[in-house]
């Protein structure tokens, strides 16, 4: 049997996760996977329900964190080099930017048979300073040379990583799209809804605009507030805010509500116009309740959100940021604009909420575009076939 090491940067709520949950399970019988992450952050929210809803075993590396740390990094190192030594793979595949520097650096030294990355995002814009950028391209290329495949989760990503940041040659990039369980939110949808907006109090005619994502400045919850602000001066349609997800801008995002005279759920506040909801695990009784879902991302690379939302028959309003194109079909599925263009945010937003048909229309689009492209069996089958050339040409 086939081994596998799978090492991803911490069980998060987000595209990783699901990978490596239905490649872990359903490559089975034929790979046998040990599945590792790093520690999440505290405010993040914990996938390792999903783990566990699928019995599988797997390990933290509790030293492997986030944030750049010389001495836990080089210690989380030295703990994958072990599991290596140990597990014998004649597969490491890693899974996003740390757990890919750190897994395949070990994968090198220890002289694994063939090593795979996937990028599921980049951090070559958006996120850090010149010299920090370039020290993480010149890291990449050095690694990406190293791989035996390097694997895209969409057309612009592929692009990106081959032609603007010169990453790997063509030859040795695979593009594979994510994958997950998309059928749930298609089940109970009435039963669900009542659910959500009984909670919240919500009228029949109150349209309930949602952001599902974690509250940190690459996600750019600010430029949603002001956007939010631009539409309660414009419509006199009811609607209502629901900011889902937490992390280290929360305060912040508060405190700009209160400067945008945005009232939110404090504890003295009746009936506000936008609630922060934190993290939330019923994700398919939340997108039933929704009526629009927004994305406000600088960079995205495959937004998970909007595949949900699509495969929920909601409608989405969002920026046109890295990968979204390959997920929406625009202006049949979403409306987009430009990442600093607010207004235009807000024009969008509002055409939905006073035009039910469109909103109707444009959400009834979404499952049958994301049920065939972004299914978990459709992922399980190609990273087999990928996993089965590599094999091939080592003779394994």
């Amino acid at each position: 049997m086939i081994k596998v090491l799978r090492i991803l940067n911490r069980f998060n709520i987000g595209g990783p996760t699901h990978n490596a949950t239905f490649l872990t399970k359903f490559l089975e019988p034929d790979f046998k996977t040990k599945l590792i992450a790093g520690k999440r952050l505290d405010s993040e929210a914990s996938s390792e329900f999903l783990l566990k809803n699928y019995e599988l075993d797997f390990e933290i590396i509790e030293d492997m964190t986030r944030s750049i740390n010389i001495v836990k990094d080089f210690k989380s190192y030295l703990r994958i080099k072990k599991i290596i030594k140990d597990f014998k793979p004649d597969i490491v595949h890693t899974h996003a930017s740390k757990s890919g520097a750190l897994g395949r650096l070990a994968a090198i030294r220890s002289n694994v048979p063939i090593i795979v990355h996937t990028f599921h995002g980049h951090v070559f814009h958006s996120y850090f300073g010149y010299l920090k950028t370039k020290f993480y391209i010149f890291l990449e290329r050095y690694l990406a040379y190293k791989s035996s495949a390097i694997i895209a989760i969409s057309n612009l990503q592929q692009k990106e990583l081959i032609q603007d940041f010169k990453i790997c040659p063509s030859k040795k990039m695979h593009i594979i799209p994510l994958g997950f369980d998309l059928e749930k939110f298609q089940l109970n949808t009435s039963a669900n809804r009542d659910l959500f907006r009984k909670e919240f109090n919500l009228q029949d005619d109150e349209i309930a605009i949602g952001i599902i994502g974690r509250l940190t400045p690459i996600k750019n919850h600010s430029f949603f507030l002001k956007s939010i602000k631009d539409l309660k001066s414009r419509t006199a349609h009811k609607f209502k805010v629901f900011i889902i997800g937490d992390g280290e801008d929360r305060a912040l995002l508060e405190k700009l509500s209160d400067e945008l005279c945005l009232d939110f759920n404090k504890s003295d506040q009746v009936n506000p116009l936008i609630h922060f909801t934190s993290w939330r695990k019923d994700m398919d009784v939340v997108y039933a309740g929704l009526d629009i879902v927004a994305l406000t991302s600088l960079n995205e690379g495959t937004p998970v959100t909007l595949i949900e939302a699509q495969a929920s028959n909601k409608p989405i309003v969002t920026t046109n940021v890295g990968g979204v194109l390959d997920v929406v079909l625009e202006n049949i599925t979403a409306l987009t604009c430009q990442r600093d263009d607010y207004l235009k945010f807000s024009y969008n937003l509002r055409v939905l909420i006073e035009d039910d048909p469109l909103r109707n229309k444009m959400g009834s689009a979404g499952y049958n575009h994301v049920s065939e492209l972004f299914g978990y069996k459709r992922l399980v089958q190609d990273v087999t076939k990928l996993y089965g050339n590599l094999l091939n040409e080592k003779n394994i």
